[in-house]
């Protein structure tokens, strides 16, 4: 039977990266919560600073100050995620002083308990060994574009949630078959800008990988059609995996789903305004939000 879930859960980008862009955003969302939909919430903000070898999926470039971070989702109640999926660690990389610190930090829990954003196991199995407060969700890095193993992942108990490759968003036939216990854990993400036939995604994940572990390497080359365009939100809603306010409201939603990531670590923070805008904000009000962003000198959005 399938359970209808009234609400949607964003899991959003830049915990570091976009902190600045939160101190000014999240005021708004709770002072002004007419503006937003009603059928949606905040639950997670997810990154890693600078600097972190665990790190994964994107180079870290935000804010050195986690103990700000922190504070900013206790006040807001909003879980924080430390984005550490690094596919290529090995046993020496596991004591790193700076990522050790990091989840000792976080593993004090306010309101929401905090949790990492994970692909290695062998990063996993030392983690829940000495950090026992923290949740972990399987990284859409690891590429599980094949839905019997995508499902695998979603049966680990180690796993609250499992971020399948975005070639997977609108398998309806295989995903409708899931228990309302497995919907709950599936976290889909939304707004992928990566040609759907890209077969070098896991490839471009481990170059960050490497760059993150200080490996002196070249940038990934990018072979999709149009890839010098670099993000373009035009683009991704296109992609024919995109999933639109509409599909959460309309499918997913109705289907049992809850959970769903936006990606833009990686981009401006003006871009990554424009994701919270489409997704959350009830289009007669984006005005409102645009402009107290914009206008709030404190901010450099370019």
């Amino acid at each position: 039977m399938e359970k209808l879930n009234k609400k949607a859960y964003y899991h959003l980008p830049g915990l570091f990266e976009f902190y600045e862009l939160y101190c000014v955003f999240l005021p708004l969302y709770r002072k002004h919560r007419e503006y937003f939909y009603e059928w949606c919430e905040i639950s997670s903000i997810y990154g890693s600073p600078a600097d972190c070898i665990w790190g994964g999926g994107r180079a870290g470039f935000g804010s050195d100050n986690p103990e700000e971070a922190l504070e900013l989702m206790k006040e807001y109640g909003i879980s924080a995620r430390l984005t550490f999926s690094n596919s290529l660690l090995r046993e020496e990389h596991l004591s790193d002083r700076k990522c050790n610190e990091l989840c000792k930090l976080f593993e004090e829990t306010g309101q929401k308990r905090n949790g990492v954003i994970i692909y290695s196991d062998l990063l996993l199995d030392y983690i829940k060994k000495h950090y026992k407060g923290l949740y972990f969700v399987s990284s859409t890095t690891k590429v599980l574009t094949n839905f019997e193993e995508f499902l695998n992942e979603v049966k680990k108990e180690d796993f609250k949630y499992v971020v399948p490759d975005f070639r997977l968003n609108k398998a309806f036939d295989q995903l409708k078959k899931l228990s309302n216990v497995e919907k709950d854990k599936v976290e889909f993400l939304c707004n992928e800008c990566c040609w759907y036939g890209c077969k070098e995604r896991k490839q471009c994940y481990e170059t960050v990988s490497r760059k993150n572990l200080g490996e002196n390497i070249s940038e990934h080359i990018c072979q999709a059609p149009e890839a010098d365009q670099g993000y373009r939100f035009s683009k991704a809603m296109k992609n024919p995996e995109f999933i639109s306010v509409d599909d959460i409201k309309n499918t997913y939603l109705p289907m049992g789903f809850s959970n769903f990531k936006i990606e833009g670590r990686s981009l401006g923070s003006a871009l990554v305004l424009e994701f919270l805008l489409y997704y959350m904000v009830k289009p007669e009000y984006q005005i409102h939000v645009r402009e107290e962003v914009y206008l709030d000198n404190m901010l450099d959005l370019f």
